[in-house]
């Protein structure tokens, strides 16, 4: 107890010195930070000494410039007053005008050589006071920046012994709180022991109890299958085709429908892109914002969120076949969808921020009216309204793609309850939405500076919103009552019983027409074989009577004439039925020059026959590849144009971007010369001034040196 003791009071003591220590250690870096902040100061001070130190120099390179301009005049000057005393020499006596005229010359001179001293005197006193400045301050710095590293070396230093004061604290506070816990941990090991005593004691009597139970079952038990892998496979699930076929027509019916709203879906984001272009600023004549600029880009990856959604669900009706099982657990594409429309809800919630804000700016644009920012207002309680229902939806379809041992057949029920309720609350959203979409249409289509472009858009825009309303309420079946349900049942039944008898009548029907197109070929042969016969019959009557008025004997029956008309005992007429038609052999004493002929006329009927079907099987072979060909060729001009549509869309990205950045530069250049317009504007007055006083001064100068009598000055440049 006495080193615990001792260990808590030097424990004590380290802390007290360790807080003194850094209370020290926050006056030190105070302190630092205020000679940083010092020398900081003076440097910005240097730098202000410095740039006046430049601006001093400049002015005493333009007065030395100056005074080399005025030293170069008074050479002239001079000059000029030697030639007027050499001139004054020759004359018989000066002027009184002259000699005032030089003295005001002289006077003027006079002024102007003090008051160059003067700048003289006052640019070196300039000039020392600056040097004697800047070398205070440089003393000054030197001394603040030794000041500083002996500050860093004390603070280091200090560092280093708070680390090493807290590491050994560190190990003394482990030292004692092991042996807390090892005082601490006696009563824990007896409470321990006991417990494993307990366990012991329950692990003796759960083993007795089962040793008991499978001696029951043992000898209880006569016959249990359970364990015998060959009975076990022999337990085959029930499988009612009824209930695949009733789940095949749902998944079609909900593939029908998302289809139906997937194309809703698509033509309203692609027409809110198309108007966004279009209004309140349209993006062919000037830039549109940047967050319709955002809104558009977003708007156009719709596609890639909706179509998954239908192939998902296309492959989960795909999945439901009469061989399977179908039920939640089975629905392993369910998932697949969960996921797709988990998606598309995100997008919603990503785009929404944009589609407000957007309808601010149509809210902010210059011709919007109070009715129409009202109805922009609703619009953007419509489209929350809307995303929150989609949120719920997806919601409830992540409940029934959750695995089978999470839901269960009741909270599977009320997952479909609720999101029947969700669906209908969709279709009032949408309502709602369309609604106030055409009452918005209409108010613009009022304004003054409405273009054909932007009537189109709404146009369409009213259309796709129209379908995603009559898609949403599909899902609202109307309810039928009991007893004309029943009515329609027994007429179902009925008419499923009569389904077999109708299908053989429709059969007895096909057969019937197959015959009756053999029997029209039949008799149109005949017709012709008929039409020959009665040709010859017309010729042979016009022999005989030729014969008869020119008195010769007609001459008997020939085989060639065809048959016989008085041929008794004629056998019955025999049929030949084919594909092509139904031939009637009539077997009868007949000449070979007759069957000749009538197998001639056979055989030319069943080659013509063979002729058109072989051109019309040939015009169908040509129009199908010319078909092919053009259905290839349409297919080819397809993907070129999406490839040149793309090309053309970064195309005009990049070009937009250009413009852009070229009005950018165009604006900054703008600025640019307009600032160097107005510097050079400056600069040519003050010149003009300078010029002018200049001017003034030579013409002074001038006059003077006409008047003054002549004498000599020096000048003394410093």
């Amino acid at each position: 107890m006495a080193n615990v003791t001792d260990l808590q009071s030097k424990y004590s003591k380290l802390a007290q010195e360790y807080s003194k220590l850094r209370a020290q250690n926050q006056v030190l870096k105070k302190a630092v930070v205020d000679e940083q902040t010092a020398s900081c100061s003076l440097k910005d001070e240097l730098k202000q000494k410095e740039q006046s130190l430049r601006k001093v120099e400049q002015e005493m390179d333009s007065l030395s410039f100056r005074n080399q301009q005025l030293t170069k005049r008074v050479e002239l000057l001079q000059e000029e007053l030697l030639l007027s005393e050499s001139k004054s020499k020759k004359s018989d006596s000066p002027s009184q005008v002259s000699l005032q005229t030089q003295n005001v010359f002289d006077e003027d001179l006079q002024k102007k050589i003090q008051e160059n001293e003067r700048l003289h005197i006052q640019f070196h006193e300039a000039d020392e006071q600056f040097r004697r400045q800047e070398a205070q301050l440089r003393v000054r710095l030197d001394q603040l920046e030794k000041e500083s590293e002996q500050h860093q070396a004390v603070v280091d230093a200090l560092n280093r012994k708070y680390t090493d004061a807290i590491e050994k604290l560190q190990n003394d506070k482990a030292l004692l709180e092991v042996r807390d816990t090892f005082t601490c941990w006696k009563p824990i090991v007896f409470i321990s022991r006991a417990a494993q005593q307990q366990l012991r004691k329950y692990q003796s009597e759960v083993s007795s109890q089962l040793k008991h139970s499978s001696s029951v079952i043992q000898e209880k038990v006569p016959f249990n299958d359970t364990q015998l892998s060959d009975y076990n496979s022999l337990n085959v699930p029930l499988h009612n085709r009824r209930h695949q076929l009733k789940a095949r027509d749902v998944a079609a019916q909900a593939l029908g429908f998302v289809q139906s709203l997937v194309s809703a879906l698509l033509n309203l984001h692609s027409y809110t892109e198309q108007r966004v272009h279009i209004y309140p600023l349209d993006s062919s004549i000037e830039a549109i914002s940047p967050v319709n600029l955002k809104f558009s880009q977003y708007l156009h990856e719709n596609a890639s969120y909706l179509r998954p959604l239908e192939e998902d669900l296309l492959q989960l009706h795909h999945s439901i076949t009469e061989d399977s099982i179908t039920a939640l657990e089975t629905l392993v594409k369910l998932q697949d969808f969960s996921r797709s429309f988990s998606s598309y809800s995100s997008f919603l919630q990503k785009i929404l921020p944009y589609q407000l804000q957007s309808l601010e700016e149509d809210c902010e644009a210059s011709l919007c009216t109070a009715a129409l920012a009202s109805k922009n207002r609703q619009l953007q309680k419509d489209m929350k309204k809307l995303t929150a229902v989609f949120q719920k939806l997806k919601s409830y379809v992540a409940l029934l793609a959750l695995p089978s041992e999470c839901v269960t057949l009741i909270s599977a029920n009320a997952v479909f309850t609720q999101m029947s309720a969700c669906l209908h609350g969709l279709h009032d959203a949408a309502t709602e939405l369309s609604q106030h979409y055409s009452q918005k249409a209409s108010l613009e289509q009022g304004l003054p500076t409405v273009t054909q472009k932007l009537c189109t858009t709404n146009e369409c825009l009213l259309s796709s919103l129209a379908s995603l309303t009559n898609s949403c309420g599909k899902v609202q079946s109307e309810s039928v009552p009991y007893r004309e349900a029943l009515a329609n049942r027994h007429v179902l039944t009925s008419s499923t019983e009569s389904r077999e008898g109708l299908m053989q009548q429709v059969a007895q029907s096909q057969e019937k027409i197959s015959r009756l197109e053999q029997e029209k070929e039949h008799w149109l042969l005949e017709a012709q074989l008929g039409q020959v016969r009665l040709q010859k019959e017309i010729q042979r009557i016009a022999q005989l009577e030729a014969q008869i008025t020119t008195g010769h004997p007609p001459e008997t029956h020939s085989a060639a004439d065809g048959p016989d008309p008085m041929c008794a005992d004629a056998p019955e007429p025999l049929q030949d039925t084919s594909v092509i038609g139904m031939l009637t052999i009539t077997p009868c004493s007949e000449s070979a020059a007759d069957q000749e002929s009538r197998e001639h006329l056979i055989k030319h009927h069943y080659m013509s026959r063979v002729s058109e079907i072989t051109a019309q099987l040939q015009m169908c072979d040509s129009k199908a590849v010319h078909f092919h060909a053009e259905c290839r060729a349409v297919a080819k001009r397809l993907a070129m144009a999406e490839k040149s549509r793309e090309t053309l869309t970064e195309e005009l990205k990049l070009a937009h971007q250009n413009i852009t950045r070229l009005q950018d530069e165009l604006s900054t250049t703008k600025r640019s010369y307009e600032d160097q317009l107005s510097m050079m504007s400056d600069h040519l007055c003050s010149m003009n001034d300078t010029l002018s006083k200049q001017r003034d001064e030579i013409d002074s100068l001038k006059l003077a040196s006409k008047v003054r009598p002549p004498r000599k000055c020096i000048i003394s440049i410093l």
